[in-house]
């Protein structure tokens, strides 16, 4: 399956569930657009399937907090990237004759 119809699919898994909870549909669309990711919706699909949390509330809570998670995730990654190629650099020098 491809990225994009896995997004999708995913995004109505998602939407289901937040529709059986009694929440609009709209709530659902809105969650996949800013988790973003098929795996982050994976864990809010989990997280209404399991808790079945009685407030809109705690259902964005809980979509905030996937979305800092998916952030720190993505900062860590750039800073390993970063360090990665500095300490490449270091070893390999700076381009310039060693004299």
């Amino acid at each position: 399956m491809d990225s994009k119809n896995l997004w999708k699919r995913t995004r109505d898994e998602l939407v289901a569930a937040v529709t059986a909870l009694g929440y609009p549909a709209e709530l659902g669309q809105e969650i996949a657009k800013h988790i973003s990711s098929p795996k982050g919706m994976e864990r809010m699909i989990s997280y209404l399937r399991q808790v079945r949390p009685n407030k809109v509330e705690m259902v964005v809570d809980e979509m905030i907090s996937i979305r800092s998670e998916i952030d720190a995730w993505h900062e860590k990654k750039a800073s390993q990237k970063a360090n990665a190629a500095y300490t490449d650099m270091l070893n390999s020098g700076f381009g310039e004759d060693d004299e």
